[in-house]
């Protein structure tokens, strides 16, 4: 099978780099987190209206562990891990677990005292290769982490992997017109100064091509939907800032090397701001749009067995078959 255009057009993977990015923002990461909290909650509306009672969760991406005892509250009977390619944001999210012991009166005498010895359940892994058993978990909840991976297509597959059958995954995501005024104010500049176009953001992945990447990993019933969240700054500087503290682009931009002068970078960033300045609206304001994409699908049962065999339910048999006449 050839790869979508969303796979064949993202740049390679660097872990490592992403890894660096996420360490350094980590202790300013709180300043920005208005975001996925905002998002984690509209989340957790739609999670309303699916019935679902798992026995164990996983926050793929948890970062500081924002959503753990949200989702702790929710499932007091069922163990929350959380998993993330940043040590630092893992760190965060121990002492956040350490701190919040609330959910824990929901649980009975005996369970409270077994996960007290067992400490925080977090692990530091890369989205494509988690450090758990097949089928381990009922729920993958994962807010605003996926696109910080350019092989979602590997992504998906692992999560299914560590599903059990059944089991249901819940994500957010960031969509293609994610940033389009900072894209808009890079590309004027480099034109203007005749300077190579580079990528500045990720390239986000379009939520059809997301649905198709679940179907083709094992998914069924896969729910997709977007919306689009503006958020409003004062200054060029302020929002460059949250951007910075959101993290940056997380590859190597330019394999050649940026031969360009302290001068002439200081030069572009000023045309950068009066581009962004530009787009001030009426009010005053100066927007930025995210483009949020919400999914979730459920572990299709297995059509075949590991060896290739394949599976015929009891239920199925006989479906298809003409009627007599």
């Amino acid at each position: 099978m050839s790869p979508t255009p969303a796979k064949a057009s993202r740049p390679a993977y660097d872990s490592r780099r992403l890894r660096q990015i996420f360490d350094r923002r980590a202790a300013k990461f709180g300043d920005v987190a208005f975001l996925p909290r905002e998002i984690a909650q509209r989340m957790r509306e739609r999670l309303d209206y699916i019935k679902v009672s798992p026995a164990s969760v996983l926050d793929a991406g948890c970062g500081a562990g924002d959503d753990m005892p949200a989702l702790r509250e929710r499932f007091p009977e069922a163990p929350v891990f959380g998993t993330d390619l940043s040590h630092a944001m893992l760190t965060r999210a121990k002492g956040q677990d350490a701190a919040d012991t609330s959910w824990r009166r929901f649980l009975p005498a005996t369970l409270g005292k077994a996960l007290g010895a067992r400490g925080p359940r977090v692990a530091q892994a890369d989205f494509s290769a988690l450090p758990f058993a097949a089928g381990a978990f009922d729920f993958i909840w994962s807010n605003l982490a996926l696109h910080w991976h350019s092989r979602p297509d590997l992504v998906f597959p692992e999560w299914q992997r560590v599903l059990k059958v059944n089991g249901l995954l819940m994500f957010s995501t960031l969509g293609p017109d994610t940033l389009r005024e900072l894209r808009g104010a890079y590309a004027e500049v480099e034109a203007t100064h005749g300077v190579a176009t580079r990528a500045h953001v990720i390239d986000f992945v379009d939520m059809h091509d997301l649905g198709d990447m679940l179907v083709e990993s094992g998914f069924e019933i896969p729910v997709m939907d977007q919306e689009t969240l503006t958020i409003t700054y004062r200054s060029p500087e302020s929002l460059l800032a949250d951007v910075r503290r959101w993290g940056a682009y997380p590859f190597e931009r330019d394999a050649n090397g940026d031969t360009r002068g302290p001068a002439s970078a200081r030069r572009l960033h000023a045309a950068l701001l009066a581009a962004l300045e530009a787009r001030r609206r009426a009010d005053g304001t100066i927007p930025l749009t995210f483009e949020v994409i919400y999914g979730h699908a459920w572990k299709a049962v297995p059509r075949t067995t590991a060896e290739g065999h394949g599976i015929v339910r009891l239920e199925d048999i006989g479906r298809g078959r003409p009627k007599n006449l």
